[in-house]
Protein backbone atom coordinates (compact mmCIF):
# COMPACT_ATOMS: atom_id res chain seq x y z
CA UNK A 1 0.00 0.00 0.00
CA UNK A 2 1.79 3.21 -1.04
CA UNK A 3 -0.81 5.62 0.24
CA UNK A 4 0.48 8.78 1.30
CA UNK A 5 -0.89 9.96 4.41
CA UNK A 6 1.19 13.06 5.26
CA UNK A 7 -0.95 16.35 5.39
CA UNK A 8 -0.37 18.96 3.16
CA UNK A 9 -2.55 21.55 4.93
CA UNK A 10 0.02 20.96 7.97
CA UNK A 11 2.93 21.10 5.52
CA UNK A 12 1.58 24.62 4.39
CA UNK A 13 0.84 25.87 7.76
CA UNK A 14 3.65 24.77 9.25
CA UNK A 15 5.71 27.15 6.37
CA UNK A 16 3.56 29.91 6.93
CA UNK A 17 3.34 29.65 10.49
CA UNK A 18 7.57 30.40 10.19
CA UNK A 19 7.56 33.00 8.26
CA UNK A 20 4.88 34.42 10.87
CA UNK A 21 7.33 33.26 13.71
CA UNK A 22 10.08 35.50 12.37
CA UNK A 23 7.47 38.57 11.79
CA UNK A 24 6.22 37.88 15.45
CA UNK A 25 9.96 38.17 16.69
CA UNK A 26 10.82 41.02 15.30
CA UNK A 27 7.74 43.00 16.47
CA UNK A 28 7.77 42.02 19.52
CA UNK A 29 10.97 42.82 20.10
CA UNK A 30 10.40 46.45 18.52
CA UNK A 31 7.92 46.57 20.92
CA UNK A 32 9.53 45.64 23.55
CA UNK A 33 12.62 48.04 23.39
CA UNK A 34 10.14 50.51 21.97
CA UNK A 35 8.45 50.13 25.71
CA UNK A 36 11.34 50.31 27.36
CA UNK A 37 12.10 53.78 25.85
CA UNK A 38 8.35 55.14 26.27
CA UNK A 39 7.61 53.63 29.37
CA UNK A 40 9.26 53.86 33.05
CA UNK A 41 9.50 49.86 32.18
CA UNK A 42 11.55 48.70 35.55
CA UNK A 43 14.91 47.05 34.56
CA UNK A 44 14.09 43.59 36.87
CA UNK A 45 11.10 43.31 34.79
CA UNK A 46 12.68 43.38 31.20
CA UNK A 47 15.39 40.90 31.13
CA UNK A 48 12.21 38.49 32.18
CA UNK A 49 10.16 39.59 29.51
CA UNK A 50 13.39 39.56 27.28
CA UNK A 51 14.14 35.96 28.60
CA UNK A 52 10.64 34.48 27.73
CA UNK A 53 10.46 35.95 23.74
CA UNK A 54 14.21 34.46 23.08
CA UNK A 55 13.04 31.30 24.78
CA UNK A 56 10.15 31.04 22.84
CA UNK A 57 12.34 31.72 19.14
CA UNK A 58 14.58 28.78 20.36
CA UNK A 59 12.35 26.37 21.44
CA UNK A 60 10.46 27.52 18.10
CA UNK A 61 13.36 25.76 16.02
CA UNK A 62 12.90 22.32 16.83
CA UNK A 63 9.19 22.67 16.95
CA UNK A 64 9.01 23.39 13.56
CA UNK A 65 11.67 21.14 12.53
CA UNK A 66 10.20 18.06 14.40
CA UNK A 67 6.73 19.22 12.44
CA UNK A 68 7.76 19.09 9.19
CA UNK A 69 10.49 15.93 9.65
CA UNK A 70 7.69 14.00 11.23
CA UNK A 71 4.48 14.88 8.53
CA UNK A 72 7.11 14.51 5.76
CA UNK A 73 8.48 11.00 7.13
CA UNK A 74 5.25 10.19 7.98
CA UNK A 75 6.81 9.69 11.61
CA UNK A 76 4.09 10.00 14.85
CA UNK A 77 7.16 10.50 17.27
CA UNK A 78 8.48 13.46 16.36
CA UNK A 79 5.16 15.04 15.20
CA UNK A 80 3.86 14.25 19.04
CA UNK A 81 7.26 15.94 19.92
CA UNK A 82 6.22 18.72 17.60
CA UNK A 83 2.57 18.71 19.57
CA UNK A 84 4.78 18.92 23.62
CA UNK A 85 6.66 21.32 22.88
CA UNK A 86 3.70 23.64 21.18
CA UNK A 87 2.44 23.10 24.40
CA UNK A 88 5.70 24.81 25.87
CA UNK A 89 4.91 27.41 23.46
CA UNK A 90 1.48 28.41 23.78
CA UNK A 91 2.30 28.91 27.84
CA UNK A 92 4.99 31.56 26.62
CA UNK A 93 2.67 32.84 24.55
CA UNK A 94 0.04 33.12 26.82
CA UNK A 95 2.91 35.28 29.84
CA UNK A 96 3.61 37.61 26.88
CA UNK A 97 -0.65 37.73 26.04
CA UNK A 98 -1.27 38.24 29.78
CA UNK A 99 1.78 38.56 32.20
CA UNK A 100 4.54 40.62 30.45
CA UNK A 101 5.07 44.09 32.15
CA UNK A 102 2.91 46.36 29.56
CA UNK A 103 1.01 44.76 26.76
CA UNK A 104 -0.41 47.24 23.98
CA UNK A 105 -2.83 46.46 21.26
CA UNK A 106 -0.72 45.19 19.03
CA UNK A 107 0.37 42.39 21.40
CA UNK A 108 -2.89 41.45 22.17
CA UNK A 109 -3.20 41.26 17.74
CA UNK A 110 0.43 39.65 17.23
CA UNK A 111 -0.51 36.80 20.32
CA UNK A 112 -3.86 35.89 19.16
CA UNK A 113 -3.17 35.51 15.40
CA UNK A 114 0.17 33.30 16.96
CA UNK A 115 -2.27 31.62 19.32
CA UNK A 116 -4.41 30.75 17.01
CA UNK A 117 -2.12 29.26 14.10
CA UNK A 118 -0.86 27.38 16.94
CA UNK A 119 -4.13 25.75 17.72
CA UNK A 120 -4.74 25.29 14.35
CA UNK A 121 -1.54 23.17 13.68
CA UNK A 122 -2.12 21.35 16.52
CA UNK A 123 -5.54 19.98 15.77
CA UNK A 124 -3.44 19.21 12.16
CA UNK A 125 -0.78 17.69 13.53
CA UNK A 126 -3.07 15.74 16.00
CA UNK A 127 -5.05 14.55 12.76
CA UNK A 128 -2.01 13.70 10.88
CA UNK A 129 -1.08 11.35 14.44
CA UNK A 130 -3.82 9.52 14.01
CA UNK A 131 -3.64 8.68 10.19
CA UNK A 132 -0.21 7.43 10.42
CA UNK A 133 -0.90 4.99 13.81
CA UNK A 134 -3.91 3.55 11.95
Amino acid sequence: NSSQLSSLPLQILLYVNGIYYIFYFLATLAMMIYKSQVFSYPDDLLAPDLAVLFLMAILEVPRSYLGFKGNLTEAEAPLGLSLGLTVGSVVLCVYLLLWQTYVLWADVLLNAVLLSAYGLESGLKVMAIAAFVS
